[in-house]
């Protein structure tokens, strides 16, 4: 048994407060910004380091926009219908990562489209750092003593400030699945895919893992369980399923070219 007393704030200026979590979601975000470009130069894609860094900026913004939009419609409509001030309070908590995956795609697809980038082959690229920047985040979490997980007796489990019971340290859990998601793309990154392989390898491997740890992971409270599942197993379904149809549809296409050559 682990008791969690770890302080989300790593110091501390006057009025300002640097918290793990911030620092954590920013060090994904430059890791991304470093390596988009060198990966893309070792595939030969056209991709400057203002672009990437461009590119960076308006996924970070298509991240939060679509992490809360989802979070606020799909997890916790009638509270923030009657409290729509509320939305845009961040800093109380309540974002969606499937919002924050569409969101991302779709700020990529429109900045791409923009500057006449490919969008599926920068993808491809993007899933690689944007996995490496999930296992921090989850790190983050499990620092906050956020998203805790189910109460449990193993011997690791994690007794958490303001939490009743001894529970799972499901944020480590998601954390090591990330990992194995980043490792599992480097290792492929490589080989010669049709393009949009990887993105789909991506939706599907996040998916499918974390639907099985959703089962040690407490429920939204305002939410429970739907038909035995939590909202976020539906919601890794209809994800898996999509990633699945997207493998199929790329695969399937014979125009499609390599995006590694």
């Amino acid at each position: 048994m682990f008791v969690h007393n770890i302080d989300p704030i790593l110091f501390q200026l006057g009025p300002l407060a640097v918290r793990y979590y911030g620092l954590f979601y920013a060090l994904g975000f430059v890791i991304a910004y470093f390596m988009l470009p060198w990966l893309a130069k070792k595939k030969n894609i056209p991709l400057t380091k203002d672009q990437a860094a461009d590119l960076v900026f308006y996924s970070l913004i298509g991240v939060v926009a679509g992490a809360r939009i989802v979070y606020v419609v799909v997890y916790n409509f009638s509270y923030f219908f009657n409290n729509p001030l509320e939305i845009f309070a961040l800093w109380h908590g309540g974002l969606s990562f499937h919002g924050a995956l569409i969101g991302g795609i779709l700020a990529g697809w429109l900045y791409c489209r923009k500057q006449g980038l490919d969008f599926l082959a920068i993808a491809d690229l993007a899933v690689i750092p944007a996995s490496l920047g999930l296992v921090f985040g989850r790190v983050a979490n499990f620092i906050n003593g956020e998203l805790v997980g189910r109460v449990t007796d193993v011997a690791w489990c994690v007794v958490f400030p303001g939490v009743e019971g001894c529970r799972h340290p499901s944020q480590l859990y998601e954390s090591a699945k990330n990992l194995l998601i980043f490792s599992v793309l480097w290792v492929v990154k490589g080989r010669p895919f049709k393009k949009g392989t990887l993105l789909a390898i991506f939706v599907i491997l996040y998916s499918s893992l974390r639907f099985f740890i959703e089962f040690v992971r407490e429920p939204d409270v305002q939410l429970g369980f739907i038909f035995g599942l939590t909202m976020g197993q539906w919601l890794n379904i209809l994800m898996f399923g999509i990633g699945l149809f997207f493998f199929y549809r790329i695969n399937a296409e014979k125009s499609n070219t390599p995006s590694a050559q």
